[in-house]
C-alpha cells in the first residue's frame, strides 16, 4: 500500500514553520468544545491544517468528520489570525481561521469529562466541553490567548488580528 501524499499546508524552513490551520468554536449548554493531544498541557479549538485546493470551510467540515465522526454546520467566520509562537523548539507562523460552527446533538455532552478520544496520526486526541468564559479558558490554557477575552462576546463581524502567543513550550 502506498502512503497518501500529505497535501496539508505546512512549510518548514530551518527552525521555522508556516502553516494554515482552521478551527471551529461549537457551543452547548454554556460550554465550548476544546481538544488537545493527550501529551500536551494546553488545549485548542478543534480543527486542523488546510489542504491545498480546499476552502477553509471544507477543511473544518473534513476535520470534524475525521476527528469526531459528525457533520458540522459551518456558520460565520469569527477571526482570521496571523499567529506567531514558539513550540517544540521552532518558531511558528500560523495563518488561522476560526469559525462559529454547529455540531449535531448526537455528539455527547458532559460538563467535566472527556467526551471523545481518537488516534490522529501520531497523536492521541481528547475532546471535552469547557465553560465558555474567559476565566475558564484562561485556566485551561487555550491558545490563541486573545479568544479567552472575547469568548463571552463573539465579534459581530470577522476580525483580523496579528497575534503572538509567545513560547508554548513553557506553558
Amino acid at each position: 500500500m502506498s502512503k497518501k501524499p500529505d497535501d496539508r499546508i505546512r512549510i518548514k524552513q530551518g527552525g521555522r514553520v508556516f502553516q494554515m490551520r482552521i478551527a471551529g468554536l461549537a457551543f452547548r449548554n454554556g460550554h465550548v468544545l476544546v481538544h488537545r493531544a493527550a501529551h500536551e498541557k494546553f488545549w485548542t479549538f478543534p480543527g486542523g491544517r488546510a489542504e491545498v485546493g480546499e476552502t477553509s470551510q471544507e477543511t473544518l467540515k473534513r476535520e470534524m468528520v475525521e476527528e469526531l465522526g459528525v457533520e458540522a454546520k459551518i456558520d460565520r467566520l469569527l477571526w482570521s489570525v496571523e499567529n506567531f509562537f514558539h513550540y517544540e523548539g521552532r518558531d511558528w507562523h500560523e495563518l488561522g481561521f476560526y469559525y462559529l460552527m454547529h455540531l449535531p446533538d448526537t455528539l455527547p455532552f458532559h460538563e467535566t469529562d472527556i467526551i471523545h478520544r481518537i488516534q490522529d496520526g501520531k497523536n492521541a486526541l481528547e475532546f471535552k466541553w469547557a465553560r465558555a468564559t474567559g476565566q475558564a479558558l484562561t485556566a485551561l490554557d487555550i491558545p490563541p490567548y486573545f479568544i479567552a477575552d472575547e469568548i463571552e462576546t463573539l465579534p459581530a463581524s470577522p476580525r483580523h488580528l496579528v497575534w503572538n502567543d509567545g513560547n508554548l513550550d513553557e506553558k
